[in-house]
């Protein structure tokens, strides 16, 4: 890993080395605070979590040939090359700071209240057009996660695009320290980590901080029909770039770069659309996309993608079949055929927008649309009433059966059958997931072609809902 050796590793986290000096020079392979993903001549941080002690596991990380440990402690009787710091989880961000440092990759940092998971894979996907791309896995978009995305990079990259989550003021500051972003991209302001952020003006602030970190000479890129990024202006002289789906925004002002009319759902198959790019001293350049994955959000997040590729100098053509080829992640509106249903697994996490959008998306099936809804996490003093009103909403949908796990999603079916007995909704509720799964295995809510929406807030566990149809349910 370029610049990593024991000695600046040791500089950058401001340590004390232990150990034989003749090491000084050698490069660590890779980085990780998981003693069973070390490989011969990585770094291992031992970090002391909630549930577990780095520490516990330094022998193994040398049994398994680490070169160098990261410590709190001093380490008696200890022959190998270690590091003592004050602290190994702020050793891990100082680390991940001076390694990007010493790179040339390109930063794209993508957050939002929604959407900032699918956003980066678009992002990932237009770039792959034309760049050696890395990106964020799965949930590693925090003060643990970045680092280790960052660990990842080697010199054959050119962009990195790293997604940038929070719950709390100070957190994306503390991440835009780390990533200095030459691109920011913000997604929307909606209603989630309410508990700490209180509103919604409170989540702005705090996702702002990440402009704190951006680069000079860098692109802001934003959702402009979000009524709180819109009220965003120049920021350290970088005048952002907004995209639409309103046709006066983009004719009259400068600042909406990108736009997208002629929106065609093809059901679960995904969408259609012709997207609209302003050009310097030139006609808009307009193309039409196939998205393959549904729900018109992701239209959103193929604009975002396109002015992502126009600032990096792709073609339309290359643009667009970087938007085509995008994938679902798994637990992310990822649809898949079991023997008797088409299961919509979106069961990651959910507040109430993305749970709206999802509803959305399930009502455009053929045959009946199931919702398997659960609590939503982190809304506040006010999350019975954000879940009534949710509730509220899919009643108004053409969603056929309702089916709710939680004491906060009763608040959900609440909602729901009072504005849903017009069209004959059938709900049931459940007070756990082992309830319901008891229930699915002895009695038939469910019919064959049924196209059945699983979702709730990551601490509901329903990726054992999903678990349970791939079990029981697989294609022969």
């Amino acid at each position: 890993m370029k610049q990593l050796t024991l000695k600046n590793i040791c500089a950058a986290v401001g340590g004390v080395y232990y150990g034989d000096t003749d090491q000084l020079d050698r490069e660590v392979s890779a980085v990780t605070i998981d003693s069973r993903k070390v490989t011969p001549g990585s770094l291992f941080i031992a970090v002391v979590g909630n549930r577990s002690d780095g520490h516990d596991y330094i022998l193994s990380a040398y049994e398994q040939q680490a070169l160098c440990c990261l410590s709190e402690r001093v380490l008696p009787h200890n022959s190998h090359p270690y590091i003592v710091v004050p602290s190994t989880y702020q050793a891990l961000k100082d680390l991940a700071e001076y390694y990007l440092s010493q790179l040339s990759v390109k930063v794209i940092g993508v957050t939002g209240s929604v959407g900032k998971t699918s956003t980066k894979e678009m992002i990932a996907s237009v770039l792959s057009q034309k760049y050696r791309v890395l990106k964020t896995d799965g949930n590693f978009n925090n003060e643990i996660g970045l680092p280790l995305t960052i660990f990842r990079l080697r010199e054959e990259h050119e962009i990195a695009v790293l997604e940038m989550g929070i719950s709390e003021f100070g957190e994306m500051s503390r991440l835009t320290k780390i990533a200095k972003p030459h691109v920011v991209v913000i997604t929307n302001i909606g209603q989630c980590h309410l508990e700490n952020l209180k509103t919604r003006d409170g989540i702005l602030k705090a996702k702002t901080e990440i402009f704190e970190g951006l680069r000079d000479n860098g692109a802001i890129l934003l959702n402009g029909d979000d009524d709180k990024l819109a009220t965003i202006g120049t920021v350290r002289g970088i005048t952002p770039r907004f995209y639409t789906l309103q046709p006066e925004q983009f004719e009259a002002d400068s600042r909406y770069t990108g736009f997208a009319d002629a929106i065609a759902p093809h059901g679960l198959l995904g969408t259609a659309c012709q997207i609209h790019l302003k050009q310097e001293n030139a006609p808009a350049e307009t193309f039409s996309v196939s998205i393959p994955i549904p729900g018109d959000h992701m239209v959103y997040n193929a604009l975002a993608g396109a002015l992502a590729g126009q600032l990096f100098g792709l073609t339309d053509h290359e643009i667009k079949a970087g938007i085509e080829a995008l994938t679902p992640v798994g637990g992310r509106n990822h649809i898949f055929q079991s023997a008797s249903y088409t299961i919509i697994d979106d069961c990651y996490n959910a507040n109430p927008v993305s749970m709206r959008a999802s509803i959305d998306v399930v009502c455009r099936a053929d045959g009946r649309s199931v919702c398997i809804l659960g609590d939503m996490f982190e809304l506040g003093e006010n999350e019975k009433q954000l879940h009534y009103e949710t509730g509220q909403y899919l009643g108004r949908q053409a969603v056929d059966v309702l089916i709710t796990v939680g004491s906060l999603a009763r608040e959900l079916a609440r909602g729901a059958a009072e504005t849903g007995s017009e069209h004959g909704l059938e709900i049931y509720s459940f007070h756990t997931l082992d309830e319901l799964l008891r229930q699915l295995e002895q009695t038939p809510l469910l019919k064959p072609n049924d196209t059945i929406l699983v979702k709730a807030s990551h601490g509901m566990q329903f990726s054992r809902i999903i678990e349970f149809f791939e079990k029981t349910e697989a294609v022969s």
